[in-house]
């Protein structure tokens, strides 16, 4: 059995996971989530050190309709309903501007 494959499993085994893959070459592993999952960041991070490793970063792709509330930037969450603020990345100021044109459209959001 192969480092991967028991982090693969350990995280597969998580309620609202839908799927793995983990590639240690690489140094990392993709978590998709199923819509209306309550999994948390946190949560994941725990099952990895329980397995052994340590995480050092995370990446979560969002995807939902942006919208605008009182001149801030606003998604609207996919599949649950969840609204979340935006904020200008420092580094790429200009992100922030650009979203501002996609009002009401469909968009993902790297965070």
């Amino acid at each position: 059995m192969t480092c991967a494959h028991v982090v693969d499993v350990a995280l597969k085994k998580v309620a609202g996971v839908e799927s793995v893959e983990v590639s240690l070459n690489k140094g990392f592993a993709t978590v998709k989530l199923k819509p209306g999952n309550t999994v948390s960041i946190p949560q994941l991070w725990q099952l990895i050190h329980q397995k052994g490793y340590t995480p050092k970063a995370t990446t979560v792709l969002v995807r939902g309709e942006l919208a605008a509330v009182q001149g801030r930037l606003q998604l609207k969450v996919q599949e649950t309903n969840e609204t979340l603020v935006l904020v200008a990345d420092p580094a790429n100021g200009a992100a922030y501007g650009e979203a501002g044109k996609k009002l009401g459209q469909t968009v993902i959001v790297q965070a």
